[in-house]
């Protein structure tokens, strides 16, 4: 039999988010990444969206453990979701790990879990594959690029990636590491498309750092600051802004406080001695010697910032004059969010400072340029785009062709294709079940399709609710139809079409009669089908109907 690998992404391909790919090689599995999505506007209800892990399940005994590339939440997000239906050991780099131990306490998993800590230059071996870190640069300390060693060769996966010569902390990308495997031979590539479409070379943090500089400078006023909460660099270098510019720094926001937390202890964060301070003894100093870091950088509805700027928050009101820095950029889908907060800033007073324009955030990610370099480096013999919508897949791949990879031997997937790899040859072969699960509060994978389409006709076409008092001796009438609506029409303003909907519903009840129909399912279903229809003909709308029987 020829030997060969399969790569299952269950995640990531066609997407922004929700990172998860499965390697095979004979009976052993490892799985990389295990992220969330967050939901699209049509997702009514929903909270985070992760993958359909319905083939791990299924192959749950040959799992070898799952690693991960960096802590972002859509890279780690569903791990604990996962962990309640896989028992298998995670492998990640320190901060990595104290981010995931965080989410498993939460949810009471933490001490049924394995995590074992590598750093960046560690090799260890799960079945037969063998996995070495190597470093790379992201928005996040301790990212890591993945080489998996195989009985077929080396395939190498970037994560998430940019090449930051001037990092805030840390080395630069391991281009040297990279290109030594690549003189070696690299049977595979799987790299980051998310900044595909920008030509170029993405900005390094340090230049972040400068515009800070700036603003802080001869600012007579309070200054906020929010970014992703994950970004060490950036938290780093507000706070050496705010201590060159002798001003105390307050934190508020959970997430923003647990990282803070960790970072310290594992020393990615360095903070100066008597800078930091509880927002309650900010509140008594001089306005021009406070700043505050804040979550809520996507205008989440919860946030620190979005509380401050609806007048919710506890401790912190804002105040005319206030100079308001938002130092991220928007996650596709949260710019109405974000627009919402940002205007009502505005509407308090303060000074909002978030142009793009500015300098105020640099993207993680590898622009073209960086992106050659990596095949350039690498020299695979296959090339598979991920992480990214489905047009970065097909422009990453013209990269990859551009820069000496055979068409025949660049693949562009989608979540649940089988990609198979041989020494010969690269192909799609089958699929697995794959997709999105929806978690909504408690419940994860409860709101399917069919609770989702209710929620779409709620949302756009209101609800009517028919109730009618039947008689238990031979289902005649007793009374008027009742007609309750919700979300489509105001009572008062419709008395015809109620009137009309009143004896519709008469008319098919005495058609169930007359039909000699007892079973109350049928009879909701004939009282459901004749409103429905009428409402479609008078109004062009189709609200969801809901028959009440009520027998007396």
């Amino acid at each position: 039999m020829t030997p060969k690998i399969k790569i299952i992404p269950l995640g990531g391909l066609g997407e922004i988010g929700k990172n998860m790919t499965a390697f095979e090689c004979g009976s052993d599995i490892i799985v990389v990444d295990c992220g969330l999505g967050f939901p699209d506007e049509q997702m009514y209800g929903i909270d985070i969206v992760i993958p359909d892990i319905a083939y791990l399940k299924a192959n749950a005994s040959r799992i070898k453990g799952i690693i991960l590339t960096h802590g972002h939440e859509d890279h780690i997000g569903a791990i604990p979701y996962v962990m309640k239906a896989l028992d298998v050991p995670i492998y990640a780099t320190p901060l990595t790990a104290a981010l995931v131990e965080l989410k498993l306490e939460e949810h009471d998993l933490l001490y049924n879990t394995q995590i074992f800590t590598k750093k960046a230059g560690d090799s260890f071996r799960l079945g037969c594959f063998t996995i070495e870190f190597i470093n790379v640069n992201h928005s996040i300390a301790d990212a890591v690029a993945l080489a998996i060693k195989t009985p077929l060769g080396t395939i190498i996966h970037t994560g998430d990636f940019k090449i930051d010569i001037t990092p805030i902390q840390g080395k630069m990308i391991d281009l040297p590491r990279l290109g030594q495997l690549g003189n070696e031979g690299v049977l595979a590539l799987l790299s980051d498309s998310t900044n595909v479409e920008k030509p170029g070379y993405s900005v390094s943090e340090m230049k972040v750092g400068e515009t800070f500089d700036r603003l802080f400078k001869n600012c007579d006023q309070r200054i906020i600051v929010t970014t992703f909460a994950s970004n060490v660099y950036r938290l780093q270098q507000i706070i050496d802004v705010a201590a060159k510019y002798k001003r105390k720094v307050g934190i508020t926001g959970r997430s923003m406080e647990n990282i803070l937390r960790v970072a310290t202890v594992l020393g990615y964060l360095s903070v100066p001695e008597g800078v930091l301070m509880d927002i309650a003894q900010l509140n008594k100093m001089p306005k021009n010697k406070v700043v505050i870091i804040s979550t809520g950088s996507q205008g989440e509805a919860m946030s620190a910032l979005y509380r401050m700027a609806f007048s919710e928050h506890r401790q912190i009101n804002i105040e005319p004059g206030d100079r308001v820095i938002v130092s991220a950029s928007a996650i596709p889908g949260n710019e109405n969010m974000i627009s919402k907060v940002i205007d009502e800033l505005f509407h308090k007073g303060a000074e909002v400072i978030y142009d793009r324009n500015t300098d105020l955030h640099v993207s993680g990610h590898a622009s073209q340029e960086e992106q050659k370099m990596m095949l350039a480096l690498v020299k695979p013999k296959y090339f598979i785009p991920v992480h990214g919508e489905y047009r970065m897949l097909v422009k990453h791949a013209e990269l990859g062709k551009l820069m000496g990879v055979p068409p025949k031997n660049v693949v562009i997937a989608e979540n649940g294709k089988v990609i198979e790899i041989t020494k010969k040859s690269i192909k799609l072969n089958g699929s697995v079940q794959s997709g999105a699960v929806m978690v909504d509060g408690t419940g994860v994978g409860d709101v399917g399709s069919v609770v989702m389409r209710d929620r779409h006709r709620l949302a756009e076409d209101g609800m009517v609710v028919v109730v009618v008092t039947l008689s238990s001796w031979d289902n005649a009438m007793l009374a008027e139809p009742e007609i309750l609506t919700r979300g489509f029409v105001y009572v008062k303003e419709a008395e015809e079409i109620l009137e009309e909907l009143r004896r519709v519903t008469r008319e098919a009840v005495s058609a169930c009669q007359d039909a000699g129909i007892k079973d109350w399912s049928s009879i909701k279903s004939r009282i459901k089908s004749s409103v429905s229809a009428y409402l479609y003909k008078a109004t062009k709308r189709s609200p969801m109907i809901l028959p009440l029987i009520s027998e007396v």
